[in-house]
């Protein structure tokens, strides 16, 4: 195969994992093969990166006109609508089954149905106060929605490598892309976020927050295995979401929050 046709290759992988993670309109040939879905993971760090770039835009704009509070609600708004809530939908979906269901085929259930259940309300309306909250007390969130977004989807995407799938059936809208994380994908999801970390934070910082997210990750495994005995696509859905939310306040403990000042701090600025 050409240089030429390998870069085709790795633009439509690119646009697919765009296509599959947001409403971004993107130009894809007419057949689509589970395999290309599958190897499409290895670019859903990058899908980050551009979701969180625009927030970023958003929160940029806004802010020369707008208090921060209302900035940073249109910011959110601009995740959710670029992502079609994807991921906040399968972090309610989790906290419904986890919480109402009693046997594995029982949480399954309750994950698959549509309608929004007390656990799952809830837990939407935590994740989200936590993540406004959390994004009111840095200096500046521009720089933390872009690692927040890349990181979080790093993690999740992991979960694929080495960890059982589970379902009720074949009809999984993300069954294609759960037939194992190849080495590969995996190596090139973590350059990615070791990248844009490396870009953003000091090298000490960088190596503190991936041994937080190992060990969220560790955590995050523990509970899928012990509630299902495996992972769902909405399972990776609260992963990126609680990720998100441990990278922000991991930034805050580093001491990028709004009492430290501009000057002394890389990421708020």
């Amino acid at each position: 195969m050409s240089q030429r046709e390998n870069l085709q290759k790795e633009k439509t992988l690119l646009l697919l994992a765009i296509s599959f993670f947001t409403r971004i309109p993107v130009s894809l040939p007419k057949e689509i093969t589970a395999d290309q879905l599958n190897k499409a993971s290895r670019y859903f760090a990058v899908v980050g990166i551009v979701v969180g770039i625009i927030c970023s835009v958003v929160y940029l704009v806004s802010i020369n006109y707008l208090p921060k509070s209302l900035v940073i609600l249109l910011a959110m708004a601009a995740s959710i609508l670029v992502t079609g809530a994807f991921h906040e939908d399968g972090w309610a979906d989790v906290w419904d089954g986890f919480g109402g269901g009693w046997s594995v085929e029982n949480k399954l259930n309750i994950m698959k149905d549509s309608r929004l259940g007390t656990y799952g309300a809830t837990a939407l309306f935590i994740i989200l106060l936590l993540k406004y909250q959390s994004l009111m007390a840095l200096a500046s969130p521009v720089v933390a929605l872009i690692l927040a977004n890349t990181l979080s989807r790093v993690v999740a995407t992991s979960l694929i490598y080495k960890m059982p799938y589970v379902a009720l059936d074949a009809t999984s809208k993300v069954k294609s892309v759960t037939q194992g994380l190849s080495t590969n994908n995996l190596i090139i999801l973590l350059v990615t976020g070791l990248l844009v970390s490396v870009g953003f934070l000091p090298l000490g910082e960088c190596f503190l927050l991936f041994v937080i997210l190992f060990l969220f990750r560790s955590l995050l495994v523990f509970w899928f295995n012990r509630q299902l005995g495996g992972y769902t696509g909405d399972c990776l859905g609260a992963a990126q979401q609680s990720s998100e939310i441990v990278i922000y306040l991991s930034l805050l403990i580093f001491g990028y929050g709004t009492a430290v000042s501009n000057a002394s701090t890389g990421v708020a600025n």
